[in-house]
């Protein structure tokens, strides 16, 4: 597999190529090491070559404006209002993933100061879980929504048993280098360690490890913080 540095010369190199080249299981990788470059590359890419937009793409654009948030967000800004394009102009969605992504969207423009639909992105996130309850995005996206959301808003618990349902359905092979999963089980040792349960995060966090050791957050970060307490 190209290395992080490697794999992102090439994205600049032969951007024409980059879409049959960049696999889920190198997004997932570039999402464990937190290597949001490649990401950028890979989206940059579809909007100089258009494409259909697909649930994948979505699925990129909204974890890298999430990312962007907490980086930049100036240059936030035109992923947003490239996203909020492309979610209003999918067709043939899988079920909640418009009101998923629409959820999302109104969160981040909150954040840049260009909307205020707060409850609106809850109950979207809500009604998503209820148009695909058995689906593990649907479930780790409101699951997020709660764990963010502020009292009496945002529920913890409640936050948890939704993580541990699409950890459920996560456990699918099929699922494995979709980054979502890792970043649902990250969430899952949160919920723990914000209940008072540090020795259930830690063995999450252990687990998680053996499955993605690269993820660099939960290794270097978050996982000696909670040996720490």
């Amino acid at each position: 597999m190209l290395n992080s540095k490697r794999f992102l010369l090439f994205l600049l190199l032969f951007p024409s190529l980059c879409l049959a080249q960049v696999s889920e299981r190198q997004l997932c990788d570039a999402f464990l090491t937190n290597d949001m470059p490649v990401w950028k590359q890979y989206i940059d890419s579809l909007s100089r070559h258009p494409s259909p937009v697909t649930p994948n793409r979505l699925s990129i654009e909204y974890g890298y404006c999430g990312a962007m948030m907490n980086v930049d967000k100036d240059a936030a800004r035109l992923y947003v209002k490239q996203y909020r394009a492309h979610v209003e102009a999918a067709k043939g969605l899988p079920a909640g993933h418009y009101e998923m992504y629409m959820s999302a969207l109104y969160v981040y423009e909150l954040r840049l100061h260009e909307s205020f639909h707060p409850a609106k992105s809850l109950s979207l996130a809500r009604e998503a879980v209820k148009l695909a309850p058995n689906d593990p995005l649907t479930l780790t996206y409101c699951g997020t929504a709660l764990f963010y959301a502020p009292k009496p808003f945002g529920s913890k618990s409640e936050a948890l048993e939704l993580f541990l349902k699409a950890d459920t359905l996560f456990q699918d092979p099929k699922w494995h280098d979709c980054w979502w999963r890792p970043a649902a089980l990250m969430y899952i040792a949160q919920c723990y360690d914000k209940q008072g349960d540090t020795k259930e995060a830690i063995r999450r966090c252990q687990a998680l490890l053996k499955e993605y050791p690269n993820y660099t957050f939960i290794r270097d970060e978050y996982l000696p913080q909670l040996l720490a307490k």
